[in-house]
C-alpha cells in the first residue's frame, strides 16, 4: 500500500525525497506529496495524480531543505484528491505527517478533536495524527512527548512519520505496517521499502512494531513507545541500485519476466545437489514431527502455495493451501503435528501476518517463505526460507512466483523425506530444477505469445484450465491477465468446466489449457468439451504432448522438463501473453488501476 519516504541530512532533501517516491510508486500512485522542515517552518506541496505530476510541481517551486518526508498514496479513506493527498498538517501548518495503514479508531478521535475546535480538511484517517500532536503540544508537551502520546492513542496498523517547524528532525513509528531505516555516513533515510533509498545506501535497520525513531542530521535514537532505548542492528542488503532500475526495458514487468532464469537459479543455489536438498536456515530434522502442512497466502503467493500443497500431497504428505484472509477469521481446527507456512513476497502482507499470528496463538509451528530479509513475517515466524528473487517493482508478480514455486518444490522434497511421505511422484525434481533457468531462457527467446495476444485481442473473455499443478498455473494466468489488461479472465480446474462455467464458453472466449504431462487424457476431454461449443483452444504444453496439440487450435510450447516443473515454464508463457495483451491495449502495465504491490492493510 502507500509509500513513505524521509530524508535527513541530505544536501537536497527534496530531490532525494522525489527519487524515493519514484522508486516507491509501485506501492500507490493516486496522489503524492512532500514536506520539508528547516527548524523555522514547514512547507508542503502535494497533489492528486502520479509522482511525475508532483515532480512537475516541484520543478516550479523554490522548496528546499535538508530534512523532509514524502508520500505516494493508495487510497483507503477518501478518494484521490488534492485534499486527501499526504502529507497532512495541523490547524496551523506547524507540522506535517505521512501515514501508511489504517487507523481503526479515527472516527472517535476525529469527533474528540472536533469538539476541541480542530478543523479537518480531508476525508482521511491520517489527518487525526497531526491534530493529536497539535493538541498535546498545546497542553505543554514537547514535540517528542506529543508525538509519543499521539501514537499511543492510535488503534490499527500504521507507519507514521512527522516533521515539525521547531526542529530539523523526523519522528517516525510503526505498528503493523513496514518501515525501514537507511544509514549512510552523512545522511539518514526512512521508507516503506528498501528500494526507496537503495541508490543512497545499502545499510538498513529493520524497525519493529512499537519502535519510535527520532532522526536528526547529527544522529538517531530508537526507543519503544515509552521512551526506553532499544537495540536494532544495521544490516547490509545484497540488492544494488541497478536491481531497481528498468534499464533498457519499457516496463519493470517485462524486465522481471526476463530476470526469471537468474531468480530461479538464485532460489535453488546451494540447496539442491543432485537429488539432495538442504536449506541453510533449517536445521536437520526440522520437520520430523510434522504430520500435515497448512499454507496461508494471498493473490499470486496463494497460487504458489496451491502449487506447493499439490507437490506435498503427491508425496503422500497431507497439505492444503488457504486464503490468508479467511484463515485469519475462520481457521480450521488445529491438530498436533501441523506446521503453518506463510507464503508472502514482501513478508508484510497484512492478511498473511494475521493468519500466521492466528496459527501461532493456536500453538502451531510457523515458517515464512518470503523474499525480504528482516520482514515482519521473517522476524515473527519460527523459521524462514528466503526465495532470493531480488527486488520486484512491477505490481503484477512474475519472478517471485517462479522463485516461490522453485523454493516450495525443494521444501516439499525436504518435508516428505523427513516425515516419510508415501507418494508415487516421479523422482528427480531437485536435479531437474538446475535445468529450469535454461528452459525459461528458451521460452523468452522463442515465445509466440505476442502473436497469440494479437490474434485474440478482441475476445469477450479468457478462460484458463488445468489439472494437478496445472490448476494453480491456470489461476495465476487468469490473475495476470485481468490485473494488467483489465480483460475478464477466469481460471478453473479443468474438470469443473462442465459444472457451470461451460455456460460462458463461446467462439469469442479462448480457452488456455495447461498440460503438464500428467492427467493428459482427462485434460483432452475438457478441451473437446469447449471445442464442441466453438471456443478456440490454446494448449500450453511440452512438445511431447501431441495428443493435446492435436485437439488445440494453437500451442504455446515449453521445453521438456520434470512433469512437476512444467507449470513453472507454462506460467512464463502466460506472463508473456498477459504482458503483450496489456501493451496492445495500451494499459499502464506497471501501475494497474486500483492495485498496489504490497498490501499491508486487512
Amino acid at each position: 500500500m502507500c509509500g513513505i519516504t524521509a530524508a535527513v541530512g541530505a544536501d537536497d532533501a527534496v530531490s532525494t525525497l522525489l527519487t524515493g517516491l519514484q522508486n516507491l510508486e509501485y506501492r500507490g500512485y493516486d496522489s503524492a506529496g512532500v514536506a520539508v522542515a528547516d527548524g523555522g517552518g514547514v512547507e508542503v506541496l502535494k497533489r492528486e495524480g502520479k509522482v511525475d505530476e508532483l515532480a512537475d510541481l516541484l520543478s516550479r517551486s523554490s522548496m528546499a531543505g535538508r530534512v523532509g518526508l514524502g508520500h505516494t498514496r493508495w487510497s483507503t479513506h477518501g478518494p484521490p484528491t488534492n485534499a486527501n493527498a499526504h502529507p497532512h498538517t495541523d490547524c496551523y501548518g506547524d507540522l506535517a505527517v505521512v501515514h501508511n495503514g489504517i487507523i481503526e479508531n479515527h472516527g472517535e478521535l476525529r469527533e474528540r478533536l472536533s469538539e476541541m475546535g480542530h478543523t479537518f480538511s480531508s476525508d482521511t484517517d491520517t489527518e487525526v495524527v497531526p491534530h493529536l500532536v497539535e493538541a498535546y503540544v498545546d497542553e505543554g508537551e514537547s514535540v517528542e512527548g506529543a508525538f509519543r502520546r499521539a501514537i499511543g492513542d492510535l488503534s490499527g496498523s500504521y507507519a507514521v512519520a512527522m516533521v515539525h517547524e521547531d526542529e530539523e528532525a523526523v519522528y517516525a513509528a510503526r505498528q503493523g505496517s513496514p518501515l525501514v531505516f537507511g544509514v549512510s555516513d552523512d545522511s539518514y533515510y526512512l521508507a516503506s521499502d528498501v528500494p526507496a533509498f537503495l541508490e543512497f545506501t545499502d545499510d538498513v535497520v529493520y524497525l519493529e512494531d512499537s519502535d519510535v525513531v527520532r532522526v536528526t542530521p547529527e544522529g538517531y535514537d530508537i526507543t519503544d513507545i515509552d521512551g526506553t532505548p532499544v537495540e536494532r542492528s544495521v544490516e547490509t542488503v545484497d540488492w544494488t541500485s541497478e536491481d531497481v532500475e528498468k534499464g533498457a526495458f519499457d516496463h519493470y514487468m517485462r524486465k522481471e519476466i526476463d530476470e526469471q532464469p537468474t531468480a530461479i537459479a538464485q532460489a535453488v543455489r546451494g540447496r539442491a545437489d543432485g537429488d539432495e536438498v538442504a536449506f541453510e536456515s533449517l536445521s536437520p530434522g526440522a520437520f520430523a514431527d510434522v504430520e500435515r502442512v497448512h499454507f496461508v497466502a494471498c493473490g499470486t503467493s496463494y497460487h504458489a502455495a496451491l502449487y506447493g500443497a499439490q507437490l506435498l500431497r503427491d508425496r503422500g504428505v497431507p497439505a492444503r493451501a488457504y486464503l490468508a484472509s479467511e484463515y485469519a477469521v475462520t481457521a480450521p481446527p488445529t491438530e498436533d503435528g501441523t506446521v503453518l507456512v506463510g507464503v508472502t513476497q514482501s513478508g508484510e502482507t497484512a492478511d498473511t501476518l494475521a493468519a500466521l499470528r492466528r496459527g501461532a496463538a493456536e500453538g502451531l509451528g510457523t515458517l515464512a517463505v518470503t523474499n525480504v530479509v528482516g520482514s515482519t513475517a521473517a522476524r515473527e515466524c519460527d523459521d524462514t526460507v528466503l526465495i532470493r528473487a531480488g527486488p520486484e517493482i512491477g505490481v503484477a508478480a512474475t519472478k517471485t512466483f517462479s522463485s516461490q514455486v522453485a523454493t516450495l518444490g525443494l521444501l516439499a522434497e525436504r518435508i516428505a523425506r523427513e516425515v516419510g511421505g508415501s507418494g508415487s511422484t516421479p523422482a528427480g525434481l531437485p536435479a531437474a530444477l538446475d535445468d529450469v533457468p535454461d528452459a525459461v531462457e528458451t521460452i523468452l527467446a522463442d515465445s509466440s505469445a505476442s502473436a497469440l495476444a494479437t490474434r485474440y485481442d478482441d475476445s469477450d473473455a479468457y478462460f484458463f484450465i488445468g489439472r494437478g499443478t496445472g490448476h494453480p498455473v491456470a489461476l495465476e494466468g487468469a490473475l495476470k491477465l485481468k490485473e494488467i489488461s483489465y480483460e475478464h479472465a477466469e481460471g478453473f480446474p479443468a474438470g469443473e468446466l462442465k459444472h457451470g462455467p461451460l455456460a460462458l464458453v463461446t467462439p469469442s472466449t479462448p480457452v488456455f489449457a495447461i498440460c503438464t504431462g500428467q492427467h493428459t487424457e482427462k485434460l483432452v476431454g475438457s478441451i473437446e468439451e469447449v471445442s464442441a461449443r466453438g471456443a478456440p483452444v490454446v494448449a500450453v504444453a511440452p512438445r511431447s504432448e501431441r495428443d493435446v496439440a492435436a485437439v488445440a487450435d494453437d500451442v504455446l510450447w515449453v521445453p521438456e522438463t520434470h512433469p512437476e516443473l512444467v507449470g513453472v515454464l507454462a506460467n512464463v508463457q502466460l506472463q508473456l501473453l498477459s504482458y503483450h495483451t496489456a501493451t496492445l491495449l495500451d494499459r499502464p502495465v506497471d501501475k494497474p488501476r486500483n492495485l498496489a504491490k504490497s498490501v499491508t492493510v486487512e
